[in-house]
Parts: structure tokens; sequence; C-alpha cells
């Protein structure tokens, strides 16, 4: 499509949200020749960037110093007496928030892209209102304005309770946190704070925390969390929570004794963020969830606007958004037509121990019928065989019995995230098990398991065909 200016509109392009598809997506369009114009209410950057994966991300490498210094007396390192200093932590970390948000809007004014620093809203088609009152014309709207937390309204005592946002910005460690939800935010938030020396309970409806990952590795980091302390309370639910002087109790449905804690984090999801900003009334169809739904180009119900990222709760991850963004922009104002393609995405869980996971876990790859070739290993990591930590890795991966083809790789252990980045690329080109095995193994690494299992740990037949 031409990216020549249309005058008939204010701007080529008018993107809803600063948050990482949006700002690719606009930058893009930007280089193509597109007028662009991003309305940001909160700070550019996004969740990711501002209250996800990166400040997430940096206190989990803050929890783990606790465990470094007492391996090293197994290196024959002594190490003095230590402490943390949350405060001087989350300064730290508030400035390295502010240098990437301050790079995303230069990156951005660089490109040519207008940012506006209030919320806008959809006012039809071609049309969105500002906050100062202001209409601006477009000949496409991009919505990009990602998730929020998900609350239980029916909670009491729901006020006391903080989300993912805030947890962020306490102005003191809790001495002991009662964490609601068994997904990426609460699981690795658990790891965190025990990482830091609080007191965690994890709490969760289900039987197992992840649902969705391979059932080895969920096994696998419960009973890692459980070495450190960490309380897992599987199966319940929260039925109210008091604050009294020794902080706040939480109650549960299922006949648990009450929890008394500092501070309750509700990390139970994140929903579409499309509350109030006029889509329906320009006639773009939502989900059960509140998801904007799109097709495979990102376009919704009306043909002039789309939509990437989280708000589309297609696959919650900023690579995603990012991809999709990129591939809306090229097809829309490049003349390069593609899309983002969502089969055998790599995702890590930066848990303590961090999990990596790319294709099929081993229920999915039954549920396709074929043959399948299980090869599992369970060690401990070289470092601790001196340290002497009381941990174990988990390798797995999972093969067509016929094809040889490698339908998923797990791993669960340190590094896993930097891992499966690279073994994803292999699983993306329809790698076989032979692929892998005629791999030469960098030794002595822990990544080298993936190269030299040689004998299944068990074998399932291909299903019946059905009568």
């Amino acid at each position: 499509m031409s990216s020549a200016a249309d005058p008939r509109f204010d701007v080529d392009l008018f993107v809803i949200g600063g948050g990482s598809g949006g700002v690719r997506a606009a930058r893009i369009a930007a280089t193509h020749g597109a007028r662009v114009m991003v309305a940001e209410e909160y700070r550019m950057g996004g969740t990711c960037v501002i209250r996800g994966c990166v400040p997430k991300k940096l206190m989990v490498y803050a929890s783990q110093f606790h465990e470094h210094f007492e391996d090293a007396a197994g290196f024959g390192w002594t190490v003095g007496e230590t402490s943390f200093d949350w405060p001087r932590f989350i300064a730290a970390k508030d400035r390295e928030i502010s240098r990437l948000e301050g790079i995303y809007g230069t990156n951005l004014t660089k490109a040519g892209v207008e940012i506006v620093a209030q919320r806008a809203t959809v006012a039809g088609p071609n049309a969105v209102t500002l906050a100062d009152g202001r209409t601006i014309t477009a000949k496409y709207i991009l919505i990009a304005t990602g998730g929020r937390p998900s609350t239980d309204e029916t909670l009491p005592g729901r006020e006391h309770t903080i989300s993912s946002n805030e947890v962020f910005h306490l102005p003191e460690q809790p001495k002991r946190i009662v964490i609601a939800g068994g997904g990426y935010i609460a699981v690795e938030f658990a790891g965190v704070f025990a990482g830091l020396g609080s007191e965690v309970t994890l709490v969760y409806r289900g039987d197992k925390v992840l649902r969705g990952f391979d059932e080895d590795v969920r096994d696998h980091l419960m009973a890692e969390y459980q070495k450190k302390g960490i309380r897992l309370v599987m199966g319940e639910v929260f039925t109210g929570i008091e604050k009294g002087a020794d902080g706040l109790t939480v109650s549960f449905r299922n006949g648990h004794a009450p929890v008394v804690a500092d501070q309750v984090l509700m990390a139970i999801g994140r929903k579409p963020n499309t509350a109030g900003l006029g889509l329906e009334a320009a006639g773009v169809k939502l989900g059960k969830s509140g998801e904007v739904l799109v097709d495979a180009d990102s376009r919704t119900s009306v043909p002039s606007i789309y939509a990437v990222g989280d708000v589309t709760d297609r696959v919650n991850l900023t690579p995603v958004a990012i991809r999709e963004g990129h591939a809306f922009a090229d097809t829309v104002f490049g003349g390069k037509a593609w899309t983002a393609d969502h089969q055998l995405i790599p995702t890590a869980v930066f848990s303590e121990p961090e999990i990596g996971t790319v294709g099929l876990s081993e229920a999915e790859a039954l549920a396709t019928g074929c043959a399948l070739d299980v090869y599992k290993a369970t060690f401990r990591p070289m470092k601790h065989t001196i340290s002497g930590r009381d941990t174990r890795m988990l390798m797995k991966l999972l093969v067509d019995g016929e094809t040889d083809r490698v339908l998923g790789v797990h791993v669960c252990g340190p590094d896993a995230g930097e891992m499966i980045q690279l073994a994803g690329i292999a699983v993306k080109m329809g790698a076989t098990k032979a692929d892998f095995d005629s791999t030469m193994a960098v030794h002595p690494t822990a990544a080298e398991e993936l190269v030299t299992m040689r004998t299944p740990s068990h074998r399932h037949p291909k299903a019946p065909k059905a009568a």
C-alpha cells in the first residue's frame, strides 16, 4: 500500500498506547513515510518496560545474590555479613526504567513520530478524541493499549491488596507476603521475594502452578520452590482479607488455616485494557474478556482500525506484540505484506530456577496421536556439586517417534531462558533428534545435555485410529 500522505486526515496513523507493540508499529510506519502520532496516558514503554518484564528481571537478579554469597563458601571464598537495602535497590531500578523510557521517546521522535502524553479514545473509524478535547483524524488507528491486572471485585478486603502494578513501588520490603495466582507473575514474584528473604505463601486454586506447561516442569519447579521454603497452598482461594494490628489476615475457602502477611499480591491474571476506549461505539467487535477481535493481519471488524499486543489476547508476550506491530506497519505502510507467526514461540519464566520452553508439552504431543519418544534428564548443576546446594536441573526433549522431529524442548534450571532462545531456532526450523545428536556438545555446560541424551526415558506408541 502507498505511504503517501492522505490530505483528508490529520495523520496517516494514530496509535493509542506507547508500549512495545505500539512503539514498534509507530516507528516502522514513520520510516515508511507515514505521518504518525502516538498517545500514551501513563509512561512511554508500556507494561513491559515500566512495570513488567524489565523491572521484574532486575528484581530477579537482586533476589539471586543471597544464594551466590552462600555458594561462594564452597569455592573457597569468605563472604562477610550481607544485607539487602530495599529502598536503595528500588531507587536504582527506577533510574534504569526512567533511562529506558527516555530512549523509547527519543527513538520515536527521531523517527518523526509525534508523542501526545495524554489519554486518547476512539471517536469513530477515522477519529480519536484526546483528553484535552481535541479531535484528531487518522486514516488508520492502531489499538495497542495492552492489558491490566485482573481483580476480584467480590473479595471482601480487596482494598488491602496490591497488584503487579504496585509491587514495583512498595516503600519497604514485606517480611511476609501472600501471593494469589499460579501463572508467570505469581510464580516469578514468589521466587523474587523468597530470594530477598521474605516469608512467601503462594496460593493457587489449581493443583499445580503454571497451567499449560509440561507436567514434569510444573512438578520440578514446585519441588524446588518447597526446598526454598516457599509455602505452596494448592486448591485454595481467598474468602476475605482483614487488616489488624499484626498485619493482613487472609482466610481461605477450603479449610486452610488463615495466614497473616504484610502484603497480599493478587496475581490472578490480566485482562485486555479496552474499558472506556470507545471501541464498541465505533463498531469494533470485542470478545467475551474484552479483547479486540482481529484477523491474521491484526485488522478489527472496522477496516481502518487495527490492534496488536495483549489487547488482542492472542499470545501475551512482549516479543509477540513487537512482531505484530512491525508486521502491521510493513503491510499497511511499507508495501511488504506479512503476518506474525504465533506457532512455536519460545518463552521463559523467570522463576528460581528459571524455565525455558518451546513447542509442545508431553500432554499436547500425545493429543496429536503421534508415537512419542521422551528424553528426560535431571541432574545437579556443576556449580552445585561444590557449593553443596540441594537443587536439580531438568532437561526434556519430546520427539515424534516416526518422523524424528523434535516437538518440544523444556528446561528448568540456570540460564534456561538463554538456552531456549537458541533451541527455539532449531525447533522452528524443524530439527530432528538426529540433528541434535549430530551437533557437537559444548563441554562442560548444562546445555550439552540437549545433544547428548541418547536413550528415551519412555516411549508412547502411536494412538490407534478411531473406528
